[in-house]
């Protein structure tokens, strides 16, 4: 029989700030005789709340309490109320996430999504949900192509390279529609600190339409360069946002150049310049001109509003069937994560980073054995309650063998240490992991990464 969770996603962006309920299906794809294999069917869209402008105190501080009210006018319109939401995500991204007072707003804002939430800002989890939600990684995945995503909004381009449905690896440029905003009479009213050196106006002058044009043309040369379509030069390095401070190597092949994005609903529609107080028309203009354009390209299934429907729809995933917990209550939030390679000296390496992460409770994140022995079940159990020293333990394992430790682990760990061991999910180290709540034999889990930068 299927079960139905209820997602919600809230992005709060650069630009805009956008709300979307989902309804998240889960199956068993098993027969009667095999092990349960539950797996998420369909993702359904809802409700779609409508696009506002992000609202600011002042150029440094989100405005929380609009924003809260927003969320409230929405969940009313959808007609769910917060004890409805099983999962789902609120994010603040681009330039948002630099707010002074981004971490207090998503703390503000949290309860809205029931008690399993992903409060998140950063380019790379960003670059997957919005991959997702424009269904770029669905494309990929159905026509066998390599595609370049690029989600461009206010602040920030996030960019995925996709093959054959499998992201392989994000990136995060300071391309945006909104680096620059005009009033009525076309006077600049903000210009973002990145664009230093690149454009010489400041605050009170009236750009001529040439001096935008010729920004936007600047900005879409470091598209041109992430895509191997221009020969790379310092401009892509200074405009690689600091979060993603390794930079994103140029490809090297032919692929499918996909857009999402407040700017992708610019490149073909001809809107007027000041429509939205922005440069925003004159560079989606000035990417339907480039080279990104010239060959094969494609507009995302959504635009707009790509990252919050990856947010709602995309964030939830299962754990494997053969779970094991006892002596805790579900959800579980916030876990911190200690990531450990196969050929890691567990015995050492686990006390270690126990002591380092200084809390009660850390997910060990373990890649285990695929078809274990005994024997190795038994050791990697005697060596986990040992290192765990009488603590909560709580064990990630990639291979399909979590039942079989948890019930090991019972037999080296003082009675009634709570334990829990899941399988079937990949976990990177400073990553955060939430646990609902049990959907049929699985767990459904969230993984976060927590990257806020001053």
């Amino acid at each position: 029989m299927a079960e139905r969770l209820c997602s919600v996603g809230l992005d709060v962006g650069t630009t805009t700030t956008q709300l979307v309920v989902s309804q998240i299906t889960v199956e068993n794809r098993a027969s009667a005789f095999a092990v349960p294999e539950m797996e998420i069917t369909e993702r359904q869209v809802v409700y779609r709340g409508q696009v506002h402008f992000t609202p600011l105190l002042d150029s440094s501080r989100v405005d929380g309490d609009a924003i809260r009210e927003l969320v409230l006018q929405d969940y009313a319109k959808a007609g769910i109320r917060r004890e409805d939401v099983d999962t789902g995500a609120i994010i603040i991204t681009g330039e948002t996430s630099r707010k002074e007072n981004a971490r207090t707003v998503l703390d503000a804002l949290s309860g809205f999504a029931g008690e399993f939430v992903v409060a998140t800002a950063g380019p790379d989890l960003e670059s997957v949900l919005a991959a997702k939600g424009a269904g770029a990684v669905a494309y990929s995945e159905r026509t066998g192509k390599t595609v370049l995503h690029m989600d461009i909004g206010g602040g920030t381009s996030n960019l995925s390279l996709i093959r054959e449905g499998k992201i392989e690896r994000t990136g995060c440029l300071n391309v945006g529609g909104r680096l620059i905003k005009l009033d009525k009479q076309g006077r600049l009213t903000y210009v973002s600190p990145v664009l230093d050196g690149l454009f010489d106006l400041q605050v009170g002058d009236i750009p001529a339409p040439a001096q935008i044009e010729a920004l936007a043309k600047t900005l879409t040369h470091a598209l041109e360069m992430a895509a191997g379509l221009r020969e790379k030069t310092e401009l892509l390095d200074k405009l690689t946002t600091q979060e993603a401070a390794s930079g994103f190597t140029p490809v090297k092949e032919p692929v499918t150049v996909s857009f999402s994005g407040g700017v992708a609903d610019c490149i073909e529609t001809d809107s007027p310049p000041l429509a939205f107080g922005d440069m925003g028309p004159a560079l989606g203009k000035a990417i339907r001109k480039s080279r990104l354009c010239q060959n094969d390209y494609i507009l995302g299934t959504e635009t707009i509003r790509a990252t919050v429907i990856g947010a709602g729809s995309h964030t939830a995933q299962l754990s494997g069937s053969t779970v094991f917990y006892r002596g805790m209550t579900l959800p579980l939030k916030n876990l911190p994560v200690a990531a450990f390679s196969k050929n890691d000296d567990l015995e050492t390496l686990i006390p270690q980073k126990l002591r380092e992460k200084d809390q009660e409770t850390v997910v060990l994140a373990i890649p285990g054995y695929t078809a274990p022995s005994y024997e190795q079940v038994t050791r990697l159990a005697e060596v986990i309650a040992k290192a765990t020293a009488g603590k909560p333990v709580f064990v990630c394992l990639e291979a399909d063998m979590a039942k079989a430790l948890g019930h090991s682990l019972c037999l080296h760990l003082p009675e009634n240490t709570p334990c829990l061991c899941i399988d079937r999910v990949r976990l990177t180290e400073d990553s955060f992991l939430d646990i609902g709540s049990p959907v049929g034999p699985c767990l459904p889990v969230v993984v976060k990464t927590l990257i806020l930068s001053k």
